[in-house]
């Protein structure tokens, strides 16, 4: 039996109607020769701290930074994630072959494997890399299925990024609530959400500085359309009069010009009023949107 892991049960099902594999199981499909099943996303994460030492279960500034020697995966604490990953395992146990149907790209390779190393593998494992879930596309990557051995790289920076994240989360965000934290207040910090935070708060103060400029523009109409004069701003009166007569003695005639395709929105609205029988009187308002 070959064993087929996808991401998500919907794209399982898509998988298992074009391998032929019509049978329905309480997690995973099966017929003509394949096993279908698929994780729920993340089945695996990191281990916690307190995973490694008991200590580092409590916030203190003087264990900074947590780094343990190696790092390791667990389960997700949730019963219907466990249950998923009880039913892999044993279906990895009688597969002849794996194959890893994630979603192509590292965070789909990460997913997979962990999966795979947790439930020890020690099968062939191929690879099915598609970016499309047409059955024109399925067919063609059952086709054409790699080693997985050719995608390690592609694992280990996955691997390598999510324990970057891990060693700058746990001790950034430690660090930064033992210090600065008040009322018990979390301070969390991430790869992603701190530099995002950034450039919110960067924004935030250029809005609160925000100083209203007045300045002049130079317009023409020309054959009933309005055109504007494409400079820099020009923040006194004399100067936007000296523009004036500079161009009031040159030719004006269009020398390019671009279309371009677009949409535009339109909004209504429809009222329903109904009356008071039965003293149930109501009165609704409807709000449509189409582009």
């Amino acid at each position: 039996m070959k064993l087929c892991i996808a991401e998500k049960p919907s794209v399982a099902k898509d998988l298992a109607t074009i391998l032929g594999a019509k049978v329905r199981h309480d997690g995973y499909f099966e017929g003509n020769g394949y096993l279908v099943s698929w994780t729920f996303g993340h089945l695996c994460t990191l281990k916690e701290p307190q995973d490694y030492k008991e200590h580092w279960k409590y916030w203190k500034i003087e264990d900074l930074p947590i780094i343990p020697e190696n790092f390791g995966i667990k389960i997700k604490n949730n019963q219907g994630i466990q249950k998923q990953f009880e039913l892999i395992s044993k279906l990895v146990a009688k597969a002849s072959e794996v194959i890893n149907c994630g979603d192509a790209g590292q965070e789909g390779e990460l997913i997979q494997r962990w999966v795979l190393l947790k439930a020890k593998c020690a099968v062939p494992v191929k690879r099915l890399w598609i970016s499309s879930l047409t059955e024109e596309a399925i067919k063609e990557g059952f086709k054409k299925l790699q080693d997985a051995s050719k995608y390690d790289n592609l694992f280990a920076a996955g691997n390598s990024r999510a324990i970057g994240d891990w060693i700058l989360g746990i001790n950034g965000t430690r660090l930064y609530t033992k210090k600065f934290g008040k009322n018990k207040t979390t301070l969390s910090v991430g790869r992603v959400q701190t530099p995002t935070l950034a450039m919110i708060v960067k924004r935030h103060h250029e809005i609160a500085q925000f100083t209203v400029e007045y300045f002049w523009e130079l317009r023409t109409i020309y054959r009933e359309t309005e055109f504007t004069c494409q400079i820099n701003r020009l923040y006194t009166k004399k100067r936007a009069e000296e523009g004036i007569e500079y161009l009031k003695g040159k030719p004006f005639k269009i020398i390019s010009y671009e279309q371009k395709e677009g949409k535009e929105g339109f909004f209504f609205f429809a009222e329903d009023c109904r009356g008071t029988n039965g003293g149930k009187g109501s009165k609704r308002f409807f709000f449509f949107a189409a582009v």
